[in-house]
């Protein structure tokens, strides 16, 4: 399996750790367990082009004697083993019986590290990831388990919204525009998403909720156009349900008024 690289913080100063994907394994001494583990709350994990991005891995250890922690946790591309995240070797557990606690571990990716971190485009890292983690029980008991959750890291996306004109006639037809864009993080920039299906929906005034009208795929750099039949003053959005490796979005909503 190919070796990755993974930039660290250390004193101050970033250094440059080499690090390697084990092969798929279990292995340890004695009865401790992982019994379940929880990414992000069960959320995905959308990184952007310059916030930094924390987000806990809870992990549930048994044991006959009682967990007492972990002692290694990694995570990366199922498919490619890269990675860009990093973990500071802390966690706290909670103890929720005599056998049983809930560890939690931080992982941090910061997109002004992600570039330097492999010798490939960083966006195919992009999709799902999974998590390792080695613990150990209070008799000394440890086990390395591999896998013990799949998660997503996905590219933020970002969606606008134009009405024009934005006042008109009942039955008259006006033009609603848009754009998709992702984080690319190579040049942490945003750059149009071509070629993707984006609902265009409608929120008549006074109504809770909105209502999909119709669906239109983006142009070569991202771009959305479309017309349609005015029949009542209210609010136009578009919203992008995401993909695999790119997260949903949800334009803020432009209003169209009757003349």
């Amino acid at each position: 399996m190919r070796g990755r690289t993974a930039w660290a913080a250390a004193g101050g100063a970033a250094v440059l750790v080499l690090t390697t994907a084990t092969g798929a394994h279990a292995e340890g001494r004695g009865d401790v367990r992982v019994v379940k583990t929880v990414v992000n709350g069960g959320g995905n994990v959308i990184v952007g082009i310059a916030k930094t991005i924390r987000y806990p891995v809870d992990i549930t250890v048994k044991d006959n004697s009682g967990a007492k922690g972990l002692t290694h946790v990694s995570t990366f591309n199922k498919s490619s083993a890269y990675t860009f995240a990093t973990w500071n070797d802390d966690s706290s557990c909670t103890k929720k019986s005599a056998t049983t606690s809930v560890c939690r571990a931080t992982l941090t990716i910061d997109p002004a590290w992600i570039a330097d971190s492999d010798d490939i485009n960083s966006n195919t890292v992009a999709g799902v990831w999974q998590v390792n983690a080695t613990v150990k029980a209070n008799d000394g008991d440890y086990w390395i388990s591999d896998d013990i959750a799949d998660y997503k890291v996905k590219r933020a996306a970002q969606l606008t919204t134009v009405i024009a004109p934005e006042k008109a006639a009942k039955n008259a037809k006006v033009t609603v525009t848009g754009k998709l864009s992702r984080a690319n993080w190579e040049d942490l920039k945003y750059h149009g998403y071509a070629g993707q299906r984006v609902k265009l929906q409608f929120r008549k005034k006074g109504a809770a909720h909105y209502s999909t009208v119709k669906t239109v795929t983006t142009g070569t750099v991202g771009k959305l156009t479309t017309k349609v039949t005015v029949t009542s003053a209210g609010s136009w959005r578009w919203y992008f349900p995401g993909t695999t490796t790119t997260s949903r979005k949800v334009s803020a909503g432009d209003t169209l008024n009757l003349k």
